[in-house]
């Protein structure tokens, strides 16, 4: 029996804000999101465990091939963590493998966080999607295996309180990519002498972008059409970091058939080395994204619409 005509799919290009929800990893996010607005093209910009809640921004079209730039962004994430307890997977979904006694006060707590503000090393948790031998480690935590694994240097731009309701600290981080906020929870404990774990976690920010403007699943479908596509951001919502560029008619079809340019020919003013957003001047529509270096502007990613 054959099944019902083929629902179109659309060619969307912008930036959705999604606040996931509890339960459910990104991929399944992205792939309910895409249904709702029935989209030829989408991925996520890294995923958020299905225990984290929050901003989850998803890529359509043209968008998806800047999503690299949000994956190297830093993060910042509000954190609840529960001292006395460690588990098996550093969060409220392992099972608990040793309970001690919390003797510490809220002013030691704060102490103790401190020490891990600004350059530290992780172990990555054998609950996680790494690899190792092409497997990901969680797979062999699942099989009662524990691997080695190479501490990596992270970084914690910003650590605070919130709250302190003893054996429970709420926490807000701000921590370049790779951190894993149940590590850096379990070393706080540690630290402490009781060890502890992960029960709640909400990413608030991700580079530039922050909760303020995100929808929900639910709130997605609730819309009609005309609304949902209003709430997706432009495209440059991803590189609103970088310097802006401006090119005449000639610099930008030159520009969008991958040609180097001099900067001398299209830059008013002296820019750094390092990525930059290019727009027409004409419409203003951005173009893509170039390196700025030895006096030229190279081409790295075109938007195809632009042409």
């Amino acid at each position: 029996m054959k099944g019902g005509p083929k629902i179109p799919r659309r060619a969307l290009d912008g930036v959705l804000l999604l606040d996931k929800p509890l339960g459910l990893s990104s991929n399944d996010a992205l792939i309910k999101a895409k249904r709702i607005y029935l989209a030829k093209k989408a991925g996520h910009t890294g995923t958020l465990d299905p225990l984290a809640t929050g901003l989850l921004p998803l890529c359509f079209g043209e968008a998806t091939k800047f999503s690299q730039d949000l994956l190297d962004a830093d993060k910042t994430y509000e954190a609840t963590m529960r001292l006395g307890i460690r588990t098996t997977t550093g969060d409220a979904e392992g099972e608990a493998v040793d309970t001690r006694d919390v003797t510490c006060d809220e002013a030691a707590v704060v102490e103790a966080m401190k020490r891990f503000i600004g350059e530290i090393v992780q172990v990555p948790p054998m609950y996680s999607a790494l690899k190792r031998d092409g497997k990901p480690l969680y797979e062999y935590a699942r099989a009662g295996q524990t691997v080695e694994r190479e501490g990596r240097q992270v970084t914690i731009h910003a650590l605070h309180m919130i709250a302190c309701a003893l054996p429970l600290v709420s926490f807000r981080v701000t921590c370049s990519k790779g951190t894993y906020v149940r590590t850096l929870a379990e070393d706080i404990g540690e630290a402490l002498g009781c060890g502890a774990h992960l029960t709640a976690l909400r990413r608030t920010g991700v580079g530039a972008l922050t909760l303020e403007h995100a929808v929900t699943l639910d709130q997605l479908a609730s819309l009609s059409e005309a609304e949902r596509d209003a709430r997706l951001q432009p495209v440059d919502a991803l590189l609103s970091t970088f310097p802006a560029v401006q090119l005449n008619d000639d610099a930008t079809k030159r520009f969008l058939h991958g040609q180097r340019l001099k900067l001398s020919d299209v830059a008013k003013t002296r820019l750094e080395e390092g990525r930059v957003r290019v727009y027409a001047q004409e419409g203003g529509r951005l173009l893509g994204v170039a390196r700025a270096g030895e006096g030229v502007l190279a081409p790295e990613r075109l938007i195809v619409t632009a042409q």
